[in-house]
C-alpha cells in the first residue's frame, strides 16, 4: 500500500522548499494538486516530470476515490497552491479517508505564512490563536473576532486583498485599536510587514494588493480586584482556616506575594 505525503510548497519564493519535499515529488507515482497550473510551475522549476491530477475544494468528493485507488499502487503527494495541505487548504477529507483505508499519512513540513508572520511581527507569542480565514460577511466576522477578543494570545488570520480593509475595520470595531502586524506578500518580491495600531493600518493600506497574513496582539490582562488584607485575615481566622490554606488564600485575594501573605497570617 502506498503512502499519502502532505507536501508543503513555497508560499511565494520557489527556493523555499526542502530537499525532502523535492525527493518525494520526484518519487511519487501521482501528485494531487489544488491547482495543476501552479503545481506544474513548481515542478518545471525543479525539472520534475510527475503525473499530476487536480484535487481541490470543488472536486474533492469526486476525486477522493480515484486518489485512494492510486494509493493502492504507489505513493501520492498532495500539494496546495502554497503552504501545508489541510491547513486552511484542501486535504483534510483526503487525509481522513486515507487513514480510514489504512494508508500511512506522512507530513513533509516546509514554508508557513503563519509561522513566518508571527516570528516577524515583533508581538510576544509564546503561543498564538490561529483563526485562518474569517467569514466573508461583516456580521459573522465581527462575532468571530469578539469571541476571540479575550484571548491573551496573539490572533493570526489570513485575508485576501479585496476584503482586507473591511477586515481591519472590523478588527478595530471588535477589538479596539490594538497593535497589529500586517504581513503582505510574504517571501515574494513586494513583501511588506507593517507594524502599528489598527487605525494606522487602515490609513496605510488604502489600495491593498497581494495576500495578507495579520497578527493581532493579545488582550491585555485585566488586573484582579484586590481585597482588604485585614478583612481577609479576619474572615479566615473566624473560619479557623489551616495556616497553609490561609496563606494561599490571602495571596490570591489580595495580590500580595506569598511571603508577605505568610507574614500577615502569622502576625500577632
Amino acid at each position: 500500500m502506498g503512502k499519502l505525503f502532505l507536501v508543503a510548497t513555497p508560499i511565494g519564493n520557489l527556493d523555499d522548499i526542502t530537499l525532502r519535499a523535492l525527493r518525494v515529488l520526484r518519487e511519487a507515482s501521482l501528485v494531487a494538486a489544488e491547482d495543476t497550473r501552479t503545481a506544474r510551475i513548481l515542478l518545471r522549476h525543479y525539472d520534475i516530470d510527475a503525473r499530476v491530477t487536480s484535487y481541490n475544494e470543488h472536486n474533492h468528493a469526486r476525486k477522493t476515490p480515484d486518489i485512494l485507488a492510486a494509493l493502492e499502487d504507489g505513493d501520492v503527494a498532495l500539494t496546495t497552491d502554497a503552504g501545508m495541505p489541510a491547513i486552511s487548504d484542501p486535504g483534510q477529507e483526503l487525509v481522513a479517508a486515507a487513514v480510514a483505508a489504512g494508508h500511512t499519512v506522512v507530513p513533509i513540513p516546509g514554508a508557513s505564512a503563519v509561522v513566518a508572520a508571527v516570528a516577524a511581527s515583533g508581538i510576544p507569542a509564546r503561543s498564538f490563536h490561529y483563526l485562518g480565514f474569517l467569514p466573508r460577511q461583516s456580521g459573522p466576522r465581527r462575532r468571530a473576532l469578539t469571541e476571540a477578543a479575550g484571548s491573551g494570545d496573539p490572533l493570526v488570520l489570513y485575508e485576501s486583498p479585496h476584503r482586507v480593509r473591511a477586515l481591519l475595520a472590523d478588527i478595530q470595531t471588535a477589538l479596539g485599536d490594538r497593535h497589529i502586524a500586517v504581513c503582505r506578500e510574504l517571501t515574494k518580491m513586494y513583501e511588506e510587514i507593517w507594524r502599528g495600531p489598527t487605525s494606522g493600518a487602515l490609513a496605510h493600506f488604502t489600495e491593498p494588493r497581494g495576500e495578507f497574513t495579520i497578527v493581532i496582539a493579545g488582550a491585555e490582562p485585566t488586573p484582579a480586584a484586590s481585597e482588604d488584607l485585614t478583612d481577609v485575615v479576619s474572615e479566615l481566622r473566624a473560619r479557623h482556616t489551616p495556616a497553609k490554606t490561609a496563606v494561599a488564600e490571602i495571596a490570591r485575594r489580595t495580590g500580595l506575594p506569598r511571603r508577605e501573605a505568610y507574614d500577615a497570617w502569622h502576625r500577632d
